[in-house]
């Protein structure tokens, strides 16, 4: 097993698709930190009856979802890559137990996503706290690193689960295209859809989308539908449909 470990390491870090990515989630970053620059500017300029109704100056609310989407994305090419290649034969020619490439592929996944994710939400938190210096809230996401703790812990499970769910519809799915489009309309389409629906259910199943299941899950929104209990579950839930799917079809269709 440890053979099989090093060997889907060694794929997904070598394969350009991961450069790519890990780019990408670095320019978002970069990104977070110039918005966050630019509204604590404006900030600075106002008077004090208007700085009382900014918004947190938080490079994590940009990191976040395009984080998520970077993560699904990185899961999805561990599998469709070698599908698209022919190389899935390969790999399973070598590794016949069809279970063991699978968990080898679930740990290699979920140990580069939980890394990847805990560094960006830690640099977003760090990179917020620079530029809003000694500011108070609410220009300022937070007042100490302990009370950032539980959002950067939510953050980056929500992350992980991501960088799975893409592992499990990759399985599930075999094409870049259709995971892409699946992630793509899962996490921004979707969640938009939700809220134009009639009340309650808007809020009820806009609170099931992944891009608000971390703030739930760090207990930021009082009053949601979902508990912090609720949202951990909700997470399972989705690993459970992907990771389920994408084993049955891996281990029930041919290659």
């Amino acid at each position: 097993m440890t053979d099989v470990l090093a060997s889907e390491f060694l794929k997904l870090r070598t394969v350009r698709s991961t450069f790519y990515l890990l780019l990408a989630l670095v320019l978002a970053l970069a990104a977070g930190i110039l918005v966050a620059y630019l509204m604590t500017a404006d900030y600075d300029r106002q008077p004090p009856e208007v700085q009382v109704n900014f918004g947190a100056a938080d490079p994590g609310m940009v990191v976040l979802p395009f984080g998520q989407f970077v993560l699904g994305a990185l899961g999805a090419f561990a599998v469709t890559t070698e599908y698209g290649t022919g190389m899935i034969r390969t790999a399973l020619t070598s590794v016949p137990r069809r279970w063991s490439l699978l968990l080898a592929k679930t740990a290699v996944v979920a140990g580069v996503s939980a890394v990847v994710g805990g560094v960006a939400t830690l640099l977003g938190f760090l990179s917020g706290e620079w530029v809003t210096g000694d500011r108070p809230k609410p220009i300022s996401a937070y007042e100490s690193f302990a009370e950032a703790l539980p959002t950067l812990l939510a953050n980056t499970a929500s992350l992980t689960m991501m960088g799975l769910f893409g592992l499990g519809l990759g399985f599930l799915l075999r094409s870049t295209a259709g995971v892409l489009v699946t992630l793509c309309g899962l996490l921004f389409v979707l969640p938009g859809i939700t809220l134009l629906l009639p009340a309650p259910w808007n809020d009820r199943l806009y609170s099931v989308m992944p891009p608000v299941l971390a703030p739930q899950l760090a207990g930021e929104l009082p009053g949601a539908p979902l508990g912090q209990w609720a949202a951990g579950l909700a997470m399972l839930a989705y690993l459970a449909v992907a990771l389920g799917g994408g084993a049955a079809v891996l281990l029930r269709r041919d290659a």
